[in-house]
């Protein structure tokens, strides 16, 4: 049997549709037919060649939905025909600290879909047992795909951050992970501020449940928050070191920044403030299978989705362009058809 992969056959080399042979699932591997994957900017990592241990030819993708084909030995609880998933965690070493500790997100060994095996940008993807995430039948495919990266970030960072409700919770940036922070925060029953650029941007925050806006262009940004009794937790959602920077002051008593977007340069901090005051910055890495399955639930039950734009797998060049661009409302996605 042969099918579709868009595969980068070099680092930086263009995406390329071929036809290939599909792999049969090894034991303790599971077969998935793609209905749909995400199109992420981590996806640029095997793209752009940004690691040094990507080998190539590589498809990439790790927001990944559709139904298992077919079930290797030693694999009882997927069969054919079930709606699975496959996000960013796409399996663990079992061998490092993090591993032996039960923290496998923090795999210091990842096995990441799309970057050290094939992924979703495919007909088919062949992934590790403990990496499938169970898919509510009420959601859409190509709605719950971007939920298993920028949806799991931000509902898994909140959720396991020291905020309760009804904090002051604040994500910083309104894109393709701030869109779904704002969302999640709201539904938590925090009381959710969002930051952006732009005064334009206020309404669209408001419709997605946030109860107060900053327009970052307008004035101060600490200065702002602690008018609202300061943040218990900042989400960063940007990539801007200097926006995150600004915002650091904004924290409340005991306050974490808790940072899902990666900075091209160092953040600075007022570390008088962060020790008087007991505040914190803090990362996150997105979560395992089971809080992918989280993930989906509450979303299911919340109303939570993303905002996509949808492209077809033989255009999957132009929807990564797309997403490169900035472009993007606020994901993009690509439907295999199937």
């Amino acid at each position: 049997m042969q099918a579709r992969y868009v595969q980068v056959e070099k680092a930086g080399a263009p995406l390329k549709l071929v036809t290939r042979d599909v792999p049969e699932p090894a034991a303790g591997q599971v077969r998935i037919r793609v209905e749909a994957c995400g199109v992420c900017h981590s996806d640029s990592i095997t793209v752009a060649g940004l690691l040094p241990f990507v080998t190539y030819p590589r498809v990439p993708g790790h927001e990944i939905i559709g139904k298992v084909d077919a079930v290797g030995g030693g694999v009882a609880q997927w069969k054919p025909g079930q709606r699975a998933g496959v996000g960013w965690y796409g399996g663990h070493c079992r061998r490092c600290e993090p591993c032996r500790r039960g923290d496998l997100v923090a795999c210091q060994n990842p096995l990441i879909p799309g970057i050290i095996y094939d992924g979703g940008y495919a007909d088919y993807v062949i992934a590790p047992f403990e990496a499938l995430v169970a898919v509510p039948d009420s959601l859409k495919s190509v709605e719950a795909a971007p939920l298993l990266c920028a949806g799991i970030t931000t509902f898994n960072a909140l959720r396991n951050s020291p905020a309760k409700p009804p904090d002051t919770v604040a994500i910083l940036g309104m894109g393709g992970l701030g869109h779904l922070g704002v969302q999640f925060a709201a539904k938590m029953g925090f009381n959710t501020v969002a930051i952006a650029r732009g005064a334009d941007k206020e309404k669209f925050a408001h419709e997605l449940g946030a109860r107060h806006y900053i327009d970052s262009t307008a004035g101060d940004v600490a200065a702002a928050l602690q008018k609202l009794g300061g943040a218990k937790v900042i989400l960063a959602t940007v990539t801007d070191a200097d926006a995150m920077s600004a915002a650091l002051g904004g924290l409340g008593y005991a306050g974490e920044f808790l940072i899902v977007g990666v900075p091209g340069k160092p953040i600075q901090a007022d570390v008088g403030g962060l020790i008087m005051q007991r505040r914190s910055i803090q990362g996150w890495p997105s979560g395992t299978s089971i809080d992918s399955e989280d993930t989906l639930k509450f979303s299911e039950i919340t109303g939570v989705l993303p905002l996509i734009e949808k492209y077809p797998l033989d255009r999957a060049a132009d929807a990564y362009e797309r997403m490169m661009s900035g472009k993007a409302r606020f994901r993009v996605v690509l439907e295999t058809g199937a």
